[in-house]
């Protein structure tokens, strides 16, 4: 009688997990690296019952709680190592006291099939990795083992540069590949339809914001998408997002900046044009609030560091010696 009532208690959270509709995440790979890596707090933003187009690696390094991939709902502890497959909904919530914060709840790798496609023609012997990741189109979680094994590898990975990213996300595979038998969370009936995911209001909204960047974007015209007064439309947007519309906007734009930047192809005004923002110093003040420094330094920077994971430490010497002058 016990079981059945587990059995009954477990079918409905599944039901529910199938009716409830994930919101978009937009991961933001820059365009000079293959993958993304990067560490999270708790609470964070994106903390939330999401999908995205990318293949995710996530590990918990502190804190206990929930976890939910498509139907499936467990706990996790530091540790917990889970892959998740494209456009599978997922959630990690922690047992944290509302209004404590962890500077550190997880790292997260996540990269586009794409890039595992060129990897594979480039490396015929990448190809073993495919059945690892046609299984994380469920979702799999590995030992704790093989957790505190990926720790170092994916906390190394956050700082490395060029090649060496490379070689460290090689090593993790192969670690991925020799551990034992992942176990697969979600169940096979379900399905995830991020078609119909991207119907919800919220998804089409970020969707559009997406796609138009460079144009002016406006909370009034996108209430209107949303069938909503701005004032709702507001709150609507920072209960999913965990940010006011504007500052959403404008964080995508800088993301997208770095990106060009990087490139060295533009200008630091074209670019502040091309990504959407009217006049030069808005530009220069919001990439400052965000990333500390103006467009030209970090670019400098950026220049700075490709440098010296090169054979060219003179370059490097003397491209920190013209910043320096600029102070």
């Amino acid at each position: 009688m016990k079981n059945d009532t587990i059995d009954a208690a477990e079918g409905s959270t599944r039901r529910r997990a199938r009716v409830a509709q994930p919101d978009l995440e937009l991961v933001a790979v820059p365009r000079d690296e293959s993958f993304k890596v990067w560490s999270l707090g708790y609470p964070y933003r994106t903390v939330r019952w999401h999908f995205h187009p990318e293949y995710e690696l996530h590990l918990i390094t502190a804190t206990t709680g929930k976890y939910f991939v498509g139907d499936y709902i467990g706990d996790f502890t530091a540790g917990n190592l889970v892959m998740t497959g494209p456009n599978l909904p997922h959630n990690w919530v922690s047992n944290v006291p509302r209004g404590e914060q962890v500077n550190e709840r997880c790292l997260v790798l996540q990269f586009d099939s794409g890039f595992v496609l060129r990897a594979i023609d480039a490396f015929p012997e990448f190809r073993k990795v495919t059945g690892l990741l046609e299984a994380s189109r469920c979702g799999v979680l590995f030992t704790p083992e093989t957790g505190a094994a990926a720790e170092p590898i994916m906390r190394e990975m956050l700082h490395a540069q060029g090649m060496r990213r490379i070689a460290l996300f090689v090593s993790l595979f192969g670690l991925l590949l020799q551990s034992s038998e992942p176990v697969k969370l979600a169940s096979a009936a379900y399905r995830a339809d991020p078609a119909r995911y991207a119907e919800t209001r919220i998804n089409h909204v970020l969707a559009y914001i997406g796609k138009n960047l460079a144009h002016e974007l406006r909370e009034a015209d996108l209430a209107g998408l949303a069938g909503q007064s701005v004032s709702a439309f507001s709150r609507y947007f920072r209960r999913h997002t965990g940010v006011p519309f504007v500052q959403y906007v404008n964080r995508l734009r800088i993301n997208l900046a770095c990106q060009l930047l990087l490139s060295g192809e533009l200008s630091i005004s074209e670019i502040g044009y091309q990504i959407g923002f009217n006049n030069l110093s808005n530009f220069n003040r919001q990439f400052l609030m965000l990333r500390g420094m103006s467009p030209s330094r970090w670019r400098a920077y950026q220049q700075i560091n490709a440098a010296s994971g090169s054979n060219a430490p003179s370059m490097a010497s003397q491209q920190m010696a013209a910043i320096a002058a600029t102070q």
